[in-house]
């Protein structure tokens, strides 16, 4: 089953870092965060992906291109008037990656429409290229398989970004609520899978796939959620970035399973 990704948006949230990159080549440790969405879907045993690309996606193109040198301990040998580049331990993955050139301001359900012709036949899943995980991608796609629609999401519950304060009658403060994944509702948090008949709702580059084509499958019946209440994480800010980095670095980042 491939893995469709989408990696062309401006990632103006992010513009500290996305100034320069496209935001799914920002780093948690030492590596893209498209990496680690990579990493974990490999962990499941899905190796095929789709990288759908926009902004700044020479850069990616770039990354995958020279994967070895980026991810390997390398000796450039200079003497005797000759350029050797030796490396020392051989870092592969088991990945077959296609790169597409979706257009600049083309919209989600554009970026998709535009690499049909690279998915085939078939069942297959899409996510972003800028959030994290631990969803269990079996379980999401025996639910999927089970439901019998067009399209699953996996629906998330966003952490709150500030606690909330509780006053009395006089305006007095009587209490402090930390934030709570509870308080928040239900979201789509990616981490989908979609059957051939998706493409069916898509119009053109200018299509917005949360907006029209998924209202559509709702009201038809064929949408479904997968109700994940573990971590899920977007990268939308610096600060969510640096949250992002702090797990990663303390050995505590639950999307790390491999």
């Amino acid at each position: 089953m491939k893995v469709v990704i989408l990696a062309g948006g401006y990632g103006t949230r992010i513009s500290e870092e996305s100034a320069v990159r496209p935001k799914p080549m920002v780093e948690i440790g030492d590596a893209p965060i498209l990496w680690h969405i990579m990493k974990y879907y490999s962990h499941y045993g899905f190796n095929d992906f789709i990288i759908c690309l926009g902004y700044k996606g020479y850069i990616i193109k770039e990354y995958f291109n020279n994967y070895y040198l980026h991810m390997s301990d390398i000796t450039f040998d200079f003497t005797n008037n000759e350029n050797n580049m030796i490396i020392h331990n051989n870092v592969a993955e088991p990945w077959k990656i296609t790169l597409v050139e979706t257009g600049l301001n083309t919209m989600t359900g554009g970026r998709l429409l535009g690499v049909r012709s690279h998915i085939g036949d078939g069942t297959f899943m899409m996510t972003y290229g800028d959030g994290v995980s631990n969803v269990n991608i079996s379980e999401l796609i025996s639910y999927h398989k089970k439901s019998g629609g067009y399209a699953t999401i996996t629906a998330v519950h966003p952490e709150g970004r500030f606690g909330s304060l509780e006053f009395d009658n006089d305006e007095r403060v009587t209490g402090f609520k930390e934030k709570t994944v509870e308080r928040a509702g239900w979201i789509n948090g990616g981490f989908m899978v979609l059957e051939q008949q998706v493409f069916d709702y898509l119009v053109d580059e200018r299509t917005i796939f949360e907006q029209a084509p998924l209202q559509k499958l709702a009201n038809e019946g064929k949408l479904n959620a997968y109700r994940h209440s573990g971590f899920w994480m977007p990268m939308d800010t610096l600060r969510d970035k640096n949250t992002l980095e702090k797990l990663w670095n303390e050995g505590n980042a639950p999307w790390k399973v491999w």
